[in-house]
């Protein structure tokens, strides 16, 4: 299980302070790079769970794009969800993945 991914630069900034799209595409960086040090990729994610701060599914929707786009022809079982808050200042996206990856060992 890969823990929550957020739109934080390499000092634990928030990056995109009111850009969805820019906030989510950081959280597929930081989610890819920590699946890359496990040995995975988005292509070994079994699901996922994208939480949005905003009750307006215009919104669901802009973030929505941005993930399925990164996923491609990988189409992941999802929750899309819309919450009321998330943890760091400014933050509007956080990104859940499950990955599984066999080891050969």
């Amino acid at each position: 299980m890969l823990a929550g991914a957020c739109p934080l630069d390499e000092h634990g900034a928030t990056v995109g302070v009111g850009d969805l799209a820019a906030q989510a595409a950081r959280c597929l960086e930081t989610m890819t790079q920590a699946l890359a040090d496990a040995g995975a990729t988005l292509t070994d994610v079994l699901a996922t769970r994208v939480l949005v701060a905003s009750t307006d599914r215009a919104d669901l929707g802009t973030v929505w794009t941005v993930v399925h786009d990164a996923f491609g022809p990988h189409e992941v079982p999802s929750t899309l969800l819309g919450v009321t808050v998330l943890g760091w200042p400014d933050q509007l996206v956080e990104i859940e993945a499950i990955a599984a990856v066999i080891d050969p060992g």
